[in-house]
């Protein structure tokens, strides 16, 4: 595990792909001091929120924090608020209330998906066991109310609303599509309450505690939103392809847990006989694995729906959400901002971590 999360401008540059390439010009090179700035704010304000005097606690809050992460969310809070009066406290106390939010979801979803890692260290789960996993989510969803509500009323409002959201989607996921639910639309949905909500919220953040005009807020939620699908459906792609010694977590991941992805979804809905007999074979695995089974009786499975067209499919779903998304800001002011927000929805879906 690192020792600390790293440097934001490291964050922007090599994690998300904003290299001085995407963001050429002196007004880009210039917001994005100013976001680097910010992040740096915000690192310190998460250092300080996460304190807590329990040693226990401490240990267990600040364990995925000090493991990493991009700071997608609080970066696009940061953004955004350049379209009012820029980075205040306001900005920075929701931009970090958010990143906890995001914090307290990752400990329930690893539970919930039984998943062994996290950001390249064990799952909190694994280490400490689902109870105190559980609560510790529940610490920094009441860390982060916390700091909402010294922000005022519109701050408790979006963060209750996201947090109802990311829990129906996570519930969804849990229960699945029932009778008459087209199974791909109700994934779509699900990635929307669970991903896209969170990612929407912070992009109205930056808005609505910056005094920036309310009419950008909706074009920014169905941007923030929109790119959370494609986040997500790139995800899909990735989890078939990942690296265990890169991203911690073995190919398939999420479908070994049975858990269906859009790739699963969509070779579902294939008639050929070669699409048919895989599908049964994945079924057949999930069952076993869930009976005791080593996983590891997936990894052909995992390799032959990795190529299969499917998973090329669902990447196209996601250049078609993030496309979405930019076609969304079309009410934003034309300048560096919105020049920022149409990149970072292209390097969403042209990671490959």
């Amino acid at each position: 595990m690192t020792a600390s999360p790293s440097a934001p401008g490291a964050r922007l540059t090599a994690n998300l792909g904003l290299t001085e390439r995407v963001l050429a010009g002196p007004r880009m090179r210039k917001l994005l001091a100013i976001v680097e700035e910010g992040l740096d704010r915000v690192e310190e304000n998460l250092a300080a929120e996460l304190r807590v005097t329990d040693a226990l606690a401490d240990s267990t809050t600040r364990y995925l924090y000090e493991a990493g992460g991009k700071r997608v969310r609080p970066m696009l809070t940061l953004l955004t608020a350049q379209l009012g009066t820029g980075v205040t406290d306001q900005v920075i106390a929701g931009a970090t209330a958010l990143e906890m939010t995001h914090l307290g979801s990752l400990y329930h979803d690893d539970v919930m998906d039984g998943a062994d890692k996290r950001r390249g260290v064990p799952s909190a789960h694994v280490v400490w066991g689902n109870s105190v996993a559980i609560l510790t989510g529940d610490l920094l969803f009441s860390r982060a109310s916390q700091l909402m509500a010294q922000i005022g009323e519109r701050a408790i409002r979006l963060q209750a609303d996201t947090f109802e959201r990311l829990v129906l989607g996570q519930m969804h996921e849990t229960v699945g599509a029932q009778g008459g639910d087209d199974p791909v639309d109700f994934y779509l949905q699900v990635l929307a309450d669970k991903t896209g909500s969170l990612i929407a919220a912070s992009a109205q953040a930056g808005v609505l505690f910056s005094d920036a005009p309310a009419e950008l807020e909706a074009p920014l939620l169905a941007y923030g939103e929109r790119m959370g699908i494609a986040f997500q459906l790139l995800d899909d792609v990735i989890d078939l392809s990942s690296d265990p010694a890169e991203t911690g977590k073995v190919p398939g991941t999420d479908l070994r847990a049975g858990v269906p992805t859009m790739p699963y979804l969509l070779l579902a809905r294939a008639a050929d006989p070669a699409s048919r007999a895989l599908k049964a074979t994945i079924d057949d695995g999930v069952a076993r694995i869930a009976d005791g089974a080593d996983p590891a009786i997936l990894d052909e499975a995992m390799t032959q729906l990795r190529d299969h067209a499917v998973t090329e499919a669902t990447r196209t779903r996601a250049y078609e959400w993030s496309d979405a998304a930019i076609a969304a800001l079309a009410p934003l002011p034309h300048g560096a901002v919105r020049d920022a927000l149409e990149k970072l929805a292209h390097v969403v879906v042209d990671r490959s971590s």
